[in-house]
């Protein structure tokens, strides 16, 4: 019986269990140094549809709206970032999709 309590947390930890895989991952990743939204930083800055040049910084390559978790913008400036590109697509100042190869 005493074998039997010996083995089991083993078990465990070869079938991937709590054996502290996230302090593993931690240790792989570094520290993450937490974004600052630039709107919330500088009161200055406005959000503006008919200011392509601001948004762009926040949509992909191919057009997509860049996520809140990437972009570190807050959910407040996130939704007026989203509104203003959407607007600016559609008075044709930003494109929806790249064209081309």
């Amino acid at each position: 019986m005493a074998m039997e309590m010996e083995t089991e947390p083993r078990d465990r930890d070869r079938k991937g269990g709590k054996g502290g895989d996230k302090a593993k991952q931690a240790r792989k990743r570094g520290f993450a140094r937490r974004k600052v939204c630039r709107f919330c930083a500088d009161k200055n800055v406005g959000i503006d549809y008919k200011d392509p040049q601001t948004l762009k910084y926040f949509i992909t390559d191919r057009g997509k709206i860049i996520p809140r978790r990437i972009s570190g913008n807050c959910a407040k400036h996130q939704r007026k970032v989203g509104v203003a590109i959407k607007r600016a697509r559609m008075i044709a100042l930003m494109p929806f999709t790249v064209t081309g190869k």
